[in-house]
């Protein structure tokens, strides 16, 4: 007899299958959490996820009264419904193993590790009615949904409203806006969707790249009850700005014996190294010289590429992700960066912000990051040293320092302060104000202070006249003097 859902469990589940696809990242997914576990709306989203699992289950064993149902005991509309209320709870019963799957995976480095509750995991999916193919299918789906928020969540941290619409991008970018659509459509395809990072030097580019790169889709190996690979191999990234121009073709597509003086043997570059479903990190993509640009168009068109020297033809079948700190827009009117690659290249682009811009949005960014970077340098948590970097930073750094080094040089704050309880700043860190400005203009992200600033400092670095600026802007000589005292120490004028 086929069974069919009461009204209220209908409603119930729903939004438990709706949940179980939203971004965790963002703010519907939490509203579908504090609904489904009846929470208070002022509980923080982690606090809440126990009673929702504890919602869920209670749930699912009212199904269960008469024996373990699965999907064919139910007609198609409620089968449909019930296909990710059940992964929803397979998954979080299993969240916590595959951590420290991940953790184990990071010591053993290329080789994939063991997985020893996957007969488990296959069991329990068995008995709800998946096939063989769908649970092979949605455990290594399982692995990636975790791999990726472990990465996102523990790699971008940060309460701002900007870091908050990162960590949600870097999922879309990752399973699309519909896990759904992904998971039917898209798991073994994302190589076609390059991701261009946008964002100043030491802003956390790298991390968001490896956030993306480490959570590809990886098949898992019955036989061999480990996944196919490890993740710690799926990523490669490169600095393209350490390289001469006359050898950067030779580390991205590698070359053949006797190709130019000195190959005295082959060579296999980054793309030949990348595994399928992997990725690879163009770091500096701004760098590169245009003819250079040219071969990787081909490379995103085609999916092939040839070694330096080698007629040979290499399928490439993993992901690219590039990143720069440079205005692409500067670059493009310039001619140093080709608008066919930069169309090629922008399936996403997701912006990196500044930690000046993450401390205005949210001052209590600047204490969750020093007592991160403390317990990351000390291996463990400190309150004295977070309350002595932080009573530095108040004393001898302007109230709006703008960081020109991000959150690369609050590391290197952190570490100052701990050997010589002083930091004073990044004084010697001149930067482009026309390119600063432009930047601000594409991103969206100056206030009415930044802006006026910033153009103040500029037209004095032309005439080192405040009443020549001040005639310019329309703006009293003693407020553009302040604007460039505050300003000026960023900029180096």
């Amino acid at each position: 007899m086929v069974k069919k859902l009461k009204k209220e469990d209908k409603l119930f589940f729903s939004m438990v299958s709706e949940a179980a696809f939203t971004n965790p990242f963002s703010p519907k997914r939490a509203q579908l959490d504090k609904k489904i576990s009846g929470g208070a709306k002022n509980i923080q989203w982690k606090t809440i996820i126990p009673q929702t699992l504890q919602k869920v289950r209670h749930r699912i064993g009212s199904l269960d009264k008469q024996g373990t149902v699965k999907l064919s005991d139910f007609d198609k509309p409620d089968a449909d419904l019930l296909v990710f209320v059940f992964l929803f709870d397979i998954f979080h019963q299993f969240n916590e193993r595959f951590d420290r799957v991940i953790a184990e995976q990071f010591i053993a480095g290329d080789k994939p590790v063991q997985i020893q509750f996957a007969t488990d995991a296959f069991t329990l999916m068995a008995q709800r009615g998946f096939d063989q193919s769908q649970r092979k299918r949605f455990f290594a789906l399982f692995y990636q949904i975790r791999r990726a928020f472990h990465f996102i969540d523990q790699g971008l941290i940060g309460q701002s409203e900007s870091m908050q619409r990162l960590r949600e991008n870097l999922w879309n970018n990752i399973f699309t806006h519909d896990i759904r659509l992904y998971e039917k459509y898209l798991w073994d395809r994302m190589e076609d969707f390059s991701t261009l990072l946008l964002g100043p030097t030491g802003s956390g580019k790298g991390a968001a790249a490896a956030a993306i790169g480490q959570s590809g889709f990886i098949r898992f190996n019955e036989k061999k009850q480990a996944f196919a690979e490890s993740f710690a191999s799926m990523f490669i990234p490169i600095n393209l700005s350490q390289f001469p121009q006359s050898l950067i073709e030779s580390e991205l597509f590698g070359h053949a014996k006797g190709a130019f003086t000195g190959a005295v043997e082959s060579r296999t570059g980054v793309f030949g190294l990348c595994k399928p479903h992997g990725a690879i990190f163009l770091d500096e993509i701004g760098d590169i010289d245009p003819l250079v640009q040219i071969k990787l168009l081909r490379i995103l068109q085609e999916r092939v590429f040839n070694p330096v020297g080698s007629g040979k033809q290499i399928r490439f079948n993993g992901r690219v992700i590039a990143a720069t700190n440079k205005s692409l827009r500067l670059l493009r009117g310039d001619g140093r960066f080709r608008d066919d690659f930069y169309y090629r290249l922008c399936s996403d682009c997701v912006e990196v912000p500044t930690l000046q811009q993450r401390i205005m949005e949210n001052p209590n960014e600047l204490a969750e990051l020093v007592s991160i970077t403390v317990e990351r340098i000390t291996g463990s948590r400190s309150t004295e040293l977070n309350e002595i970097v932080l009573s530095v930073i108040a004393e001898s750094l302007p109230k709006n320092y703008s960081w020109p080094g991000n959150v690369r040089e609050l590391a290197q704050c952190v570490r100052r302060v701990i050997i010589k309880r002083s930091y004073q700043g990044d004084t010697a860190a001149p930067i482009d104000l026309k390119e600063r400005l432009m930047a601000g203009f594409e991103a969206g992200t100056f206030t009415i202070a930044e802006l006026v600033g910033y153009y103040c400092v500029y037209l004095y670095g032309q005439c080192k006249n405040y009443e020549h600026v001040a005639h310019k802007t329309g703006i009293d000589r003693r407020t553009v003097k302040k604007y460039v005292d505050s300003f000026h120490y960023e900029t180096g004028k």
